[in-house]
């Protein structure tokens, strides 16, 4: 005796965790389970009747299973509108049964892509076709369809299937939720594509696709304003994304801003380094011998901005340092890891979060997904060097987005150029100052002594103004130290506060008309100048 089933179900899935319980729960139901390949053959050896996806569509899977779902039986099944009088006499005529059901998710592209040692081909076989056509189908016609591509969905499924409770606001949702998912998919693979056929282009239309962060916020940068943390995947990785949450609660939306700003400035330095940063702004960089030494140098630089403020060394955190650190209130602490007796002493204070993560200064091509091409393998345009293999940086700005490369210039190895009678002796804090100046808020200065800073000013509408500031802060400290600033001097103004002051040498990107009335007034009181061309500001 033939079996009446009162629904049917499509299942044909990459990933198959829960399927198999989710298609017992069907099959209680009384649905009819098609399905494809490797679904249809789990099903199959856990005991329920599975009709094979070739005795829909009178067709075999062939072409590597390339070709299978894409045929009238199926498509038929899923875009027909039940109550259109033509549709169903189409349906009758051409032996079309309705699919009541859609459950699919996709070939596993960026698992694939995500392996550095990945090759484009391989790329290239794991682009779903059937996938994406079948959802796209189901959710548009979501009237009488229901379509699921999560796991995560399948319980709420189970229930509903259960209860007898589907219904069309269901259906709605899970369709909205399928559109979003096939639009990833094809987003990820086509900024995939870009980056191998135009890496030095940025397209004439954007579509990224994020991911929603584990990180719960509360709100954002003000109580009355809601906020979420996503992710860029195809993003190099090793941001604060990527941070192992050790201790205290989830990071904030002003959290995650400063840490982030704490962690580009730490990625200047190979060196130990200690970077305090407080409001997105560093206000204190040094470094040192020792963990202890970098973080009480750190700390000295402004003992009361410090307060409150971001933590992040580039070397493990031992008992010293954290003892140290346990004096004052600080909101996060960033170190690639922490000694037991680190963490001891610091996890008594339940609300400072530790966060461990690894500190590589750069990332390369394997991080953004981008294959290394065989000598036989063609992809349209060559790929070459380009800016634009760099991190990428995205700010919301009004209805829309400014875009731009990462500023990932190793102020090492810009040029020098010295301009002043006087050579400088003091390269060393000269690198150090430019390297944190580039990522103080334009426009920018920082005055700096032995490896750590003395005076930050930045944000200001003047240049002049933020060297009074900085060279204020550092006080009598700033006779014999070096000034930075990210962009030039047009006026002689700055040099003059640095004669006051008795900075010794400054470094800048010059360019300006007026450079001479800077590089006079230096070679007039004995101060070295060197030139790097190169500007780093910050808005």
């Amino acid at each position: 005796m033939t079996k009446t089933f009162t629904k049917r179900a499509l299942l044909s899935v990459s990933d198959k965790a829960g399927i198999l319980e989710l298609a017992q729960a069907l099959a209680a139901a009384n649905y009819e389970l098609i399905s494809t390949g490797g679904t249809a053959a789990l099903l199959a050896q856990n005991g329920l009747a599975v009709t094979a996806i070739e005795d829909v569509t009178g067709f075999p899977e062939c072409m590597d299973g390339r070709l299978k779902t894409l045929h009238p039986g199926i498509f038929g099944g899923l875009l027909a509108v039940l109550d259109n009088d033509e549709h169903r006499a189409t349906m009758q005529a051409q032996n079309i049964g309705a699919i009541d059901l859609l459950v699919a998710n996709l070939y596993p592209f960026r698992k694939t892509v995500s392996d550095p040692n990945h090759t484009l081909p391989n790329a290239i076989e794991n682009i779903d076709i059937g996938g994406p056509s079948m959802i796209r189908a189901a959710a548009k016609n979501h009237k009488y369809v229901t379509v699921v591509t999560d796991p995560a969905q399948y319980a709420e499924l189970t229930e509903r299937v259960n209860s007898d409770s589907i219904d069309h606001d269901y259906r709605f949702r899970m369709a909205a939720q399928a559109f979003a998912y096939t639009a990833a998919y094809d987003a990820y693979i086509a900024e995939y594509l870009r980056r191998i056929v135009a890496p030095d282009q940025f397209p004439e239309t954007l579509t990224l696709t994020f991911d929603k962060h584990e990180t719960p916020m509360r709100y954002g940068e003000n109580p009355h304003q809601q906020a979420a943390y996503y992710t860029w995947p195809q993003q190099p990785q090793g941001g604060i994304e990527s941070a192992k949450l050790l201790h205290g609660k989830p990071l904030s939306y002003n959290n995650i801003a400063d840490a982030n700003a704490t962690l580009a400035v730490t990625r200047e330095f190979d060196e130990l380094v200690c970077v305090a940063v407080k409001h997105g702004t560093p206000c204190g960089v040094a470094v040192g011998e020792t963990v202890l030494e970098a973080y009480t140098a750190a700390y000295d630089c402004d003992p009361t901005s410090i307060f409150g403020g971001i933590i992040c060394i580039n070397r493990e955190i031992d008992e010293a340092t954290a003892a140290k650190m346990n004096e004052i209130f600080l909101e996060v602490i960033i170190a690639p890891s922490y000694s037991a007796a680190a963490l001891a002493i610091l996890t008594k204070k339940k609300n400072l979060r530790l966060l461990e993560l690894p500190m590589p200064r750069s990332v390369g091509d394997a991080a953004l997904g981008v294959p290394k091409l065989a000598s036989h393998e063609t992809c349209g345009t060559p790929r070459a060097a380009s800016p634009t293999n760099n991190p990428i940086e995205l700010k919301s700005v009004g209805g829309g987005i400014l875009i731009q490369e990462s500023d990932t210039a190793d102020i090492a190895t810009e040029p020098h150029t010295v301009v002043t009678k006087k050579a400088p002796t003091n390269m060393s804090d000269l690198i150090f100052a430019m390297k944190v100046v580039k990522h103080v808020k334009s426009n920018a200065i920082v005055v700096a002594k032995n490896g750590r800073t003395i005076g930050l000013g930045g944000g200001e509408v003047r240049r002049s103004w933020a060297a009074e500031a900085a060279l204020q802060r550092a006080g009598d400290l700033a006779k014999g130290a070096v000034l930075a600033s990210d962009a030039l001097f047009p006026f002689e103004d700055v040099v003059e506060l640095c004669v006051q002051y008795g900075i010794t040498e400054i470094i800048q990107p010059g360019g300006s008309v007026k450079d001479n009335l800077s590089i006079d007034v230096c070679d007039e009181h004995g101060i070295a100048m060197v030139f790097t061309g190169m500007r780093h500001f910050k808005h």
